[in-house]
């Protein structure tokens, strides 16, 4: 890897690296305390008091992470082409401070549908081209510390961010919440206007089809198979807190179960990716499939107590900070330096069309058949996952 001036990379520049793999890592924090902020409360909003249906839930959910991921593809290759990031990441940040505070107005489930593509579509446009950005600050070797650190600083926005909506709650009400996010948001582009380097590089110029067939290795197809059939029966977050409430959870505890999901992710973020870097980022993604198995099926056998929704939660937020750690962390491993953006994006766009079908299947399954059978379904979906995972494991030096 070498500098911004092409120098190889010092002892200097790699400090330089992890300093903005830390900067990118404080915006994402202001970013999630806003975003977080709202998540907590959200479920509880549509379905209690706008009164959508659980199938509805999973509908917008799936709806608003596809458009999320659609547009990962879009701006990954976009970045590629420009040959730098930061104009992307600072676009799409600034469209989710701005629509969020949008919900103060919702009167409809349609209503927050809408803002809710607009807060995840400003999520799409970053993602991938902050991606590349944080794998291109550090060595290879490295990228699973830098992605692990990346999250845990994250994701100490999303704990502070429902703790910050349980204490104002009472006061400011749900929709006075929705205002008061704008605040973190402003932060976050502050920080990342004055504060991230962007990368310098030269833009592709080949085409679009040509860098997607290039990035589409015998490799990284098989990686995204696996990925793509775990994510079929990965259902959203969303569930998890609509879970603590069937358990007898009230609205106004909910964001302190979502504060614990969110304190898993930080526990586990940075020390998994520390120990993927040492001992291989596909066996430590194993063991989070495996957490999330887990999660799975202790929602399937528990029926009561509140209390038990914490653990729950906790053993839940540790499958995301594994999970989505070091799949994020793996993508790099798969293509040259200069179309990782596009390989973020085509990676995003698996996994968001499977995450669409999850999320509308696990909420019809909750709502016309069972509790019980949403649960069955990511539990086998998972398995199947988990096999598949441990074949390409062993199959990948002879790949």
């Amino acid at each position: 890897m070498t500098s911004k001036a092409g120098e190889p990379e010092t002892g200097r520049s790699q400090e330089l690296g992890m300093k903005n793999v830390t900067n990118l890592g404080i915006v994402s924090l202001f970013t999630d305390i806003s975003t977080e902020m709202i998540l907590g409360v959200l479920p509880f909003f549509v379905v209690v008091e706008l009164g959508a249906t659980k199938a509805l839930l999973g509908l917008m959910e799936g709806a608003a992470e596809f458009l999320n991921y659609l547009f990962r593809v879009f701006s990954g290759m976009i970045s590629d082409r420009l040959g730098r990031r930061k104009p992307l990441v600072l676009l799409g940040y600034g469209l989710s401070t701005f629509a969020k505070p949008l919900f103060a107005f919702a009167t409809s489930w349609t209503d927050v549908l809408v803002v809710r593509l607009a807060d995840r579509l400003g999520k799409g446009v970053r993602t991938s081209p902050r991606d590349a950005l944080i794998s291109e600050s550090v060595k290879e070797t490295r990228s699973g510390r830098a992605f692990g650190l990346h999250r845990s600083i994250d994701q100490v926005g999303a704990i502070l961010g429902p703790t910050i909506a349980f204490l104002l709650l009472p006061f400011l009400g749900t929709r006075g919440l929705f205002w008061i996010s704008f605040v973190p948001g402003v932060l976050a582009l502050i920080v990342l206007a004055f504060f991230v380097q962007d990368r310098r590089g030269h833009g592709v110029t080949t085409s679009v089809f040509k860098n997607t067939r290039s990035v589409l290795t015998r490799r990284f197809k098989l990686f995204l198979i696996v990925m793509g059939i775990f994510a079929l029966g990965a259902y959203n977050f969303s569930f998890v807190l609509v879970k603590a409430g069937a358990l007898g959870v009230q609205e106004g505890t909910i964001p302190l179960v979502y504060a614990t999901l969110n304190a898993a992710t930080v526990v586990v973020g940075l020390p998994s990716g520390v120990l993927a870097d040492r001992y291989g980022r596909e066996k430590i993604l194993l063991a989070g499939f495996g957490i999330f198995f887990a999660s799975s099926l202790a929602g399937l056998v528990t029926t009561e107590g509140a209390l038990l929704a914490l653990p729950i939660a906790f053993i839940y937020g540790s499958y995301l900070g594994i999970s989505e750690t070091l799949q994020r962390a793996l993508v790099p491993s798969f293509v040259s330096s200069e179309l990782k953006g596009t390989a973020y994006g085509v990676y995003y766009l698996v996994i968001g069309t499977c995450s669409l079908v999850a999320n509308v299947v696990f909420g019809l399954l909750w709502d016309q058949v069972s509790m019980n059978a949403a649960f069955q379904y990511s539990l086998v979906m998972s398995s199947v996952a988990i096999i598949g995972l441990i074949a390409f494991v062993i199959v990948k030096p002879n790949l």
